[in-house]
């Protein structure tokens, strides 16, 4: 007898107990706490894609074509947002001296004052955290997200489902497999 397609609140249900889309929900609420206390701080409106990328500039990406590659949009979305994020005084995009075709991203020097306010929220915001969870389940969940976790596990879920290993730098958009190939 043929197996019984799940439901979509089955789906749902199983999907809350994996952690990879408890921490995509994690990061949205705090993407939105962040937006909403920007938006009290007096500043105007910053996208979701400007806040990741300011994120990422703080871990200490800063070529556009590595930004547009973390985030997952092509280097002309990046190239757009870079734009609208000079035009606000946010980052400075310049040429990497070392590599004539790359552009390397940093903080405006105007920006100082928003990543102070954002800093601040960030804060609040883990304090809130920690009076919900607790700071010892807080303190916990820093340090498991700091951890070094290595490299992606292709290797191991190539194996696990009997598939070939992808190329090192996979290009162009994901092609969906036919089942029947």
């Amino acid at each position: 007898m043929p197996e019984r397609p799940t439901s979509d609140p089955e789906q749902a249900l199983a999907a809350r107990g994996l952690l990879m889309i408890n921490l995509v929900s994690a990061m949205h609420w705090f993407d939105e706490a962040l937006e909403a206390g920007l938006t009290a701080r007096g500043w105007s409106s910053i996208t979701r894609v400007q806040t990741l990328v300011l994120a990422s500039l703080a871990t200490g990406v800063n070529r556009a074509t590595k930004l547009a590659r973390n985030l997952g949009v092509t280097r002309q979305a990046m190239s757009q947002t870079l734009a609208e994020m000079e035009q606000r005084g946010l980052v400075t995009v310049s040429p990497d001296p070392d590599d004539k075709r790359a552009r390397l991203v940093d903080f405006s020097p105007q920006s100082a004052d928003i990543r102070d306010d954002a800093i601040m929220i960030l804060k609040v915001v883990e304090a809130t955290l920690a009076s919900r969870i607790g700071q010892r389940r807080l303190d916990d969940l820093k340090e498991a997200m700091a951890a070094d976790w290595g490299a992606s596990p292709i290797e191991i879920i190539a194996v696990a489902a009997g598939a070939p290993l992808p190329p090192s730098k996979p290009r162009g958009r994901p092609r969906k497999v036919d089942a029947a190939s």
